[in-house]
């Protein structure tokens, strides 16, 4: 396949760039009333407005183009298909084959994995349903209350986003803790919070070797066994998410209570997996369902819909009509919705650990930029926070605009006020405010001479600012399973444009390396000269700095 920037489409979204980058999008409402509906779309329980964006309908015809002449159909047909897409790592793609809810043959290495990954998912919700019915007792016979998930990255906060996203549905006995961080102050705080007779831990590493994982996981374990006294209590209050059954024997977990995943699930797509087990053991077998049943839907919707009213494609080529031709290099998540207040963070590993690369699948280092940077907060709080930078900033920043339209709570007017700044706000960043009309309202409120004028360039909005509103119906567990596929599969969309590999992330791994090195080193005091100055002098520093607190 040729370099990105010298095919066709992307010359002539060059110059239809040039010709129509000066266009307001004040001006192309006033000149189309059918705009909402020509740039909008539903899938399910999610409403798409993509109106509010710098384009017309020959930008996405040419987008459209894009994609098709970059083969999205066929790389589409590829990952459904069990083809080796991560080629860097010989393996299939398939967190698909994870919701796949009509059981459908889904093939690796000529094999049907289904059979398999439905073993594991009715062991997972046999054994959370034995927890959550009381029938699995602690040591002392007392149920579990309390369920500490120890995991990081993918491991950690996609069960960790699901359960705060959909709390309300949780089990009233159980409480969930999520412990990532090895600063043993994480730790330290969530085993106050609990007791070792009627705490469940749930050990979620696939190698069972993450350095930052099993330390923590050691913590939980001396912690408990001062309390319990016998190793052969750690079976009643441990379980594994792993492959290697080993080392999970090893560490005193009972293999019976392992829960295997696969090479072709990515820790960042792995939610939907035995990774999702703490996801079950708080909301039950039938939300959990309902998760990949919602995934499942927009799953169907982008392996089947036309390129030009497929979600999830709309979706990334707006992103990299953004990123590569207007030079907008980040792109916010702001849910207006508390118990979503853990997505931007989420969908920030699932997109920067995919599309952070700088070469090619031919290995040849690109002459375009990537991935975005992705950030965000709960859309009411960045209001009075970062939404200062977006408005009047020199940045442009696509912002995704997230909200439910039923509230989950019975607080009166809190909703219509939630959602009255939500399309405020999309009207604001789009139409913004001109000089004309602060004049207006600055001599309405008795300004004149020389003070109105200086104070009228403070208080301009250039507008223009692209937002796509998210409308969810209400936020239940199949609508965010569609959520969350339809980000998956927009990331899966730039890197098939962007000729990348989004599936591997061998970027986090140098750091990993040195890091092992220096831990001895501070650690036995041994020789450091083979670093830089500067980390020679900090852990030098450091080991002073320990030596004389121990003194």
């Amino acid at each position: 396949m040729s370099k990105l920037t010298e095919t066709k489409a992307w010359e002539a979204l060059w110059a239809h760039f040039r010709e129509n980058s000066h266009h307001h999008m004040r001006d192309l409402f006033a000149q189309d009333e059918q705009r909402f509906e020509r740039f909008s779309l539903q899938v399910g329980g999610i409403l798409l407005d993509y109106s509010k964006n710098r384009i017309n309908q020959d930008t996405m015809d040419m987008l459209v183009n894009l994609a098709r002449e970059r083969g999205m159909s066929q790389r589409i047909a590829a990952m459904f298909n069990g083809e080796k897409i991560n080629f860097t790592e010989k393996r299939a793609v398939l967190h698909v084959a994870l919701r796949n809810r009509t059981n459908s043959p889904i093939l690796v290495d000529g094999e049907n994995i289904m059979p398999k990954v439905n073993a594991v998912l009715d062991r997972m919700c046999a054994f959370a349903h034995s927890v959550r019915t009381g029938d699995w007792l602690g040591y002392t016979g007392q149920p579990i209350t309390d369920v500490v998930s120890i995991g990081i990255g993918g491991s950690d906060l996609g069960p960790q986003m699901v359960y705060e996203a959909l709390k309300p549905y949780a089990h009233p006995r159980m409480k969930m803790h999520f412990v990532s961080n090895v600063d043993g102050s994480q730790i330290a705080e969530t085993l106050k919070e609990v007791h070792p007779a009627s705490t469940l831990f749930v050990i979620e590493s696939k190698t069972f070797t993450t350095q930052e994982t099993l330390t923590n996981a050691k913590t939980a374990r001396e912690w408990f066994l001062a309390s319990a006294k016998d190793e052969k209590a750690i079976a009643k209050h441990f379980v594994a998410v792993s492959t290697n059954r080993q080392r999970v024997v090893d560490f005193g977990i009972d293999p019976q209570n392992m829960f295997e995943f696969w090479d072709w699930v990515g820790g960042r797509f792995s939610v939907w997996s035995s990774i999702g087990l703490p996801i079950v053991l708080a909301l039950g077998r039938d939300h959990f369902y309902e998760l990949l049943n919602g995934a499942h839907l927009m799953d169907q919707h982008f392996r089947n819909a036309p390129l030009e009213k497929n979600m999830p494609v709309l979706l990334g080529l707006l992103g990299i009509w953004y990123m590569n031709f207007y030079g907008g290099g980040s792109h916010v998540i702001a849910p207006y919705d508390q118990y979503l207040h853990r997505f931007p963070s989420y969908i920030q590993q699932l997109d920067m650990e995919s599309n952070g690369k700088q070469v090619n699948r031919e290995g040849e280092r690109v002459d375009h930029e990537t991935a975005p940077i992705i950030w965000g907060e709960t859309g009411i709080n960045g209001q009075h926070a970062y939404y200062q930078l977006l408005h009047q900033g020199t940045h442009i920043s696509p912002i995704d605009l997230i909200c439910s339209i039923d509230g989950r709570h019975s607080m009166p007017g809190h909703h219509d006020i939630l959602l009255s700044n939500v399309f405020a706000q999309a009207q604001a960043f789009m139409q913004g405010k001109t000089a004309e009309e602060v004049r207006a309202e600055l001599v309405a409120q008795g300004l004149s001479g020389d003070e109105l004028e200086q104070m009228i360039p403070h208080r301009v909005f250039d507008g223009n600012r692209p937002t796509n509103t998210i409308l969810v119906s209400n936020l239940d567990a199949h609508n965010l399973g569609a959520l969350i596929a339809l980000y998956e599969h927009k990331i899966f969309v730039q890197g098939t444009i962007w000729g990348i590999n989004s599936f591997d992330q061998w970027g986090v791994e140098l750091g990993k390396q040195l890091a092992k090195k220096i831990h001895q080193q501070l650690v036995d005091g041994s020789e450091v000269s083979e670093h830089d100055s500067s980390t020679r002098n900090l852990i030098e520093y450091y080991r002073r700095f320990t030596k004389a607190s121990k003194a």
